[in-house]
């Protein structure tokens, strides 16, 4: 049986990767916990009044329904509960606070369910807040697909490629650990105008990543799960906390999740910029290339001559996603990172690519393989373009590495106050 830990937390069936304690000590509450509870365990666990409110997710959400003495009205009318309040009787009161923060990630994405023909992938608890919210906010269509127990199975998708113009994912699908991974392919929808996402982990989910890449609006779940915990904290306490908290705890957590990943031409001072990052801010630096000597058991050099480039470069793009999953870290990538268009999604998903440049002339042929006899002029025009296209931004190497690293580290501030400054401004109009 799950130990008591504190009087406030998460049930759920698997949190291993769950942010919802960081969120909650910062909306004012250290004292919150992460209880991992099998199906069995659910009424024994919620009979012990030690506890006093708790927030619910993935596979619990209707599941506590029948435990609670009382539900609030939206939370009946959605059928689904994500929180928890002991009541002076002893008895579970359950609060819906998906919907506050379904709403705000709409909103902080530009979308709107109002007059959208919408399609929903999943059919469980924060489903159940999706398809209620989508009726009442508006919508002209609403279908549901998942693997069993509604109209429309998966099988069934191309049915809604013509018609669909907004897309929720409300399953796990491209979540962590298990990130890359997609339940459709968005060139196949004509009319499709926005993509939302419910999962934080990754902050772009493959879903997502495709969607920015087609400029298709889009929108991720970190705003909704701030959001509702701020909603949550609310109940939990009795007391009204201030919109603007959303998003100064998203930046916050944002800028604390997502990695700093540095891609170049050999050479260009990626590792020792990286050195300088890692002074500065504290921050694991992860290189790459030394991951790949561990992983292959051999250095760079022997693996080419063993297996040329193409066995060094699928080990890379291995060891790419691995590494990628890392959060909060600086990784520092090989320069032919570029060459496998797979390696983008990885590193983006949870990262700001900064490509860092230097005149060829000035590039370090040592210990590089490809470098060595290569013509650098030759290999940077055909590089150039793909570090372009992977890029967020690029950084000059021009004249300290210190230098170069404050300039990174100013502009990862300033785009994550930029990111939440969209939605203080979608907030207030």
């Amino acid at each position: 049986m799950t130990d008591f830990k504190t009087p406030c937390g998460l049930i759920g069936r698997k949190l291993g990767h769950s942010i919802s304690p960081e969120i909650h000590a910062a909306l004012g509450n250290p004292q919150y916990s992460l209880y991992e509870l099998e199906p069995d365990e659910l009424p024994v666990f919620l009979a012990d009044e030690r506890l006093k409110a708790l927030n619910v997710t993935i596979p619990y959400k209707i599941d506590v329904i029948p435990l609670c003495a009382s539900l609030d009205p939206l939370a009946e009318a959605i059928g689904s509960v994500n929180t928890l309040v002991r009541q002076e009787d002893g008895s579970w009161k359950g609060y819906n606070t998906d919907a506050y923060g379904l709403r705000c990630m709409m909103r902080a994405g530009g979308l709107s369910f109002d007059g959208a023909d919408v399609l929903v992938l999943g059919n469980g608890g924060v489903s159940q807040t999706i398809q209620a919210i989508a009726r009442l906010d508006g919508c002209r269509t609403l279908t549901v697909l998942d693997l069993q127990g509604t109209a429309h199975t998966y099988d069934d998708l191309p049915e809604f490629y013509a018609d669909t113009t907004l897309i929720v994912n409300a399953t796990p699908v491209g979540m962590y650990p298990n990130a890359g991974k997609s339940l459709v392919d968005l060139t196949k929808f004509a009319k499709l105008k926005g993509v939302a996402d419910v999962i934080y982990n990754p902050a772009r989910t493959a879903l997502l990543l495709q969607a920015e890449a087609l400029g298709i609006p889009y929108a991720g779940g970190l705003t909704m799960l701030v959001a509702q915990a701020k909603q949550a904290a609310e109940h939990f306490f009795g007391r009204a906390i201030d919109d603007a908290k959303i998003a100064e705890i998203g930046a916050d957590m944002q800028r604390d999740a997502e990695n700093i990943v540095l891609i170049g031409m050999p050479g260009c001072g990626k590792s020792t910029i990286g050195n300088a990052l890692e002074a500065l801010t504290g921050r694991r630096q992860i290189d790459l290339d030394a991951e790949i000597v561990k992983k292959a058991g051999k250095s760079i050099p022997e693996i080419f001559a063993e297996g040329g480039e193409e066995a060094f470069r699928q080990i890379e793009t291995e060891t790419v996603q691995e590494q990628s999953a890392n959060r909060g870290v600086i990784l520092v990538t090989g320069g032919g990172v570029v060459t496998r268009a797979e390696n983008y999604a990885p590193l983006r998903s949870n990262g700001r690519l900064y490509h860092i440049t230097r005149p060829v002339a000035e590039l370090s042929r040592e210990g590089r393989p490809l470098s060595l006899h290569a013509d650098l002029n030759e290999m940077a025009a055909k590089r150039m373009p793909l570090y372009r296209k992977f890029a967020d931004t690029e950084i000059a190497n021009s004249s300290t590495p210190a230098e170069a690293a404050e300039q990174i580290w100013r502009d990862f501030h300033a785009y994550t106050r930029a990111e939440w400054a969209e939605f203080e401004h979608a907030r207030h109009t």
